[in-house]
């Protein structure tokens, strides 16, 4: 492998998260049926989204199908129709997602030079989900929070990210949306980003290219 013309980068590996920036959602089927059920917008990603009740899921401690239960029950006080909250759970666990076509293409350059390791709060369909937009290949590894009990911003996840592809923490370049996240990385020594848009990306990845 021959070295950029500047030398050595300033990294060994890239690790990056999924959601957010490799994939993004559609949240309007959501919005939909809540404008129907008269809540106001975004407020089933709020309870669906608290700590309380994703990290379990997060951490495969329970089933996307329980996850939307919980939901359901968040929902309940809101509502006079209990189908109407398990509807909003199971819209927002099944809302559509797509790939940005950018944050691959640069993934792809980047994984020619070094690892790429994928590291994500999920739950247990992920690797079904990056097949189905045929991500499998993207990555070197996949480390799923559900598959590991570890949520970011635990920094036992990214030092697993790490050790998968026998990289030194303070040799990865970690990107994510999540500030929390970034901080956490920058605290193990890893060259942090925080993403916003694929052009962040495409800054970090420079000395690659």
């Amino acid at each position: 492998m021959t070295e950029p013309a500047g030398g050595r980068p300033p990294f060994d590996a890239v690790l990056c998260d999924v959601d957010n920036v490799v994939r993004t959602f559609d949240s309007s089927g959501v919005t939909a049926l809540e404008r129907a059920a008269g809540l106001a917008e975004g407020t089933t990603a709020k309870i669906g989204f608290a700590p309380e009740t994703v990290l379990p899921a997060l951490r495969g401690e329970i089933t996307p199908q329980e996850w939307v239960a919980a939901i359901a029950e968040g929902l309940a006080g809101l509502l006079e129709d209990e189908t109407a909250a398990w509807e909003l759970g199971s819209a927002l666990l099944e809302s559509p997602f797509r790939a940005d076509e950018t944050v691959v293409a640069l993934l792809r350059r980047a994984r020619i030079r070094v690892p790429v390791v994928l590291v994500s709060n999920a739950m247990l369909g992920l690797e079904a989900d990056l097949d189905s937009l045929g991500l499998n290949d993207l990555a070197d590894d996949v480390v799923n929070s559900a598959r590991v009990g570890i949520a970011k911003p635990d920094p036992r996840i990214l030092e697993l990210a790490a050790a998968r592809v026998r990289v030194r923490p303070e040799r990865c370049l970690f990107v994510d949306d999540g500030a929390e996240n970034v901080e956490a990385a920058a605290a193990l020594g890893m060259r942090a980003v925080r993403y916003r848009g694929p052009a962040d990306l495409e800054e970090a990845l420079q000395p690659l290219f």
